[in-house]
């Protein structure tokens, strides 16, 4: 019998049972280790040579135990993929998949809406070693004229940071596969509702850090392929960096996914509550949110994915200091980057941020991105509301 996903993620990690007393605990421990012991040299050794061949076998504690494959599991399930590698954050995840792909002297594509921390990485790790970026607007530049002799990766992120612009992975990956390219893609905002390795990108990546984790308790990322030749890549590349993952921070991740379905439904039901009373408010100018109707991205989403979350931004009528009196005036917003975990969070967005995003056309208006968390929803748009008038009053 096939079972839905949502299913096979509340049972992948169950604890199996003991073959003396025929009892088992609901999930797998937090199994933790750094030397692994060998029965003899000989299965040391037909360890050794499946682990050369890309096989997930543990031959040192850096690789993880049976908590570890479970959450490799759970990624896999998510992604639709055949071959996952935990990673210690997002970002490790996403330097990673660089270095897995690139060699010095190659170029890559890179949509303008990524994730913040991919320009740092540039800058400070890329162009050092000779690795070439090239960012683009996947909706206002004709891609395939962007591309060299010498790229080898469009690199995306899709909804995109800060401004949630959906991207048409389909058309991207007719153009990667026209041309011979890796099309990889950061898929954190959609993790659970969102394949895009079904939508023909080669690799996919998660923070795990997020929704997976739920409670905003731990760092962690996944890398997720179909490919066996990129497997074989990120295999290697893994364990030549050293990444490992807490066994702790795997099982508490484990423990999330079991909700995360339940909890993505009542985010995004929050979300589009709030955004119902933003879309009427006279000081916001626009809603940046896929699943909200409004947005130039819903139809891509509709289309793509089969839910939501609670991340959304919005442009305000006001200036960006404007902006910051309306964070500051917030009571159940916290203050800070993340989000994913059960809070509601706020982030004022700097202009300077957006400078960089062509998808961006509301010149100095001020932007804040907000979490949906899960309190109630009538006591958010309290908050909203008081905060509103703060900033009016600041005037």
């Amino acid at each position: 019998m096939t079972h839905s996903k949502n299913t096979r993620l509340l049972h992948i990690g169950s604890a199996p049972f003991d073959a003396q007393s025929q009892t088992a605990g609901v999930g797998l421990p937090s199994i933790r280790t750094s030397t692994v012991r060998f029965k003899s040299l000989d299965a040391l050794e037909q360890a050794q040579q499946r682990r050369a061949r890309g096989e997930r076998v543990v031959t040192y504690g850096i690789s993880g135990l049976e908590t570890h494959r479970a959450l490799e599991e759970v990624f896999m399930a998510l992604e639709n993929g055949t071959y996952c590698v935990l990673n210690p954050s997002g970002l490790a995840s996403i330097y990673l998949v660089f270095m897995s792909v690139l060699r010095s002297g190659d170029h890559v594509l890179v949509s303008d809406s990524v994730y913040g921390p991919v320009r740092t990485m540039n800058e400070t790790l890329l162009k050092r070693l000779n690795i070439d970026l090239t960012f683009f607007s996947p909706s206002q530049d004709d891609i395939a004229s962007l591309i060299r002799p010498n790229t080898k990766m469009i690199y995306v992120e899709s909804p995109g940071s800060l401004l949630m612009e959906m991207l048409d992975m389909r058309a991207l990956s007719a153009v990667a596969r026209a041309h011979d390219l890796v099309l990889a893609t950061d898929n954190t905002w959609g993790s659970h509702v969102y394949q895009p390795l079904a939508l023909g990108a080669d690799i996919s990546l998660v923070a795990g850090t997020k929704y997976v984790g739920g409670h905003s308790d731990l760092l962690l990322g996944a890398v997720v392929t179909n490919r066996d030749d990129l497997a074989q890549a990120l295999h290697q590349t893994q364990y030549a960096m050293g990444n490992a993952v807490s066994a702790d921070d795997v099982w508490l991740a484990l423990r999330g996914v079991k909700t995360l379905a339940i909890r993505l439904k009542q985010h995004t039901e929050n979300a589009l509550a709030i955004c119902a009373y933003l879309d009427q408010h006279p000081k916001v100018s626009r809603l940046y949110f896929p699943p909200w109707h409004k947005d130039p991205g819903h139809t891509l989403w509709q289309r793509d994915c089969s839910g939501g979350n609670g991340l959304l931004s919005l442009s305000l009528n006001a200036s960006a200091n404007d902006a910051k009196t309306f964070v500051n005036a917030l009571k159940l917003f916290g203050i800070g980057f993340s989000w994913g975990g059960f809070e509601s969070l706020v982030q004022w967005v700097s202009p300077s941020a957006l400078s960089s995003h062509r998808y961006w056309n509301e010149g100095d208006r001020g932007v804040v991105r907000l979490h949906i968390g899960l309190e109630s929803v009538d006591d958010l748009i309290a908050d909203l509301d008081q905060a509103f008038d703060a900033m009016s009053d600041s005037r």
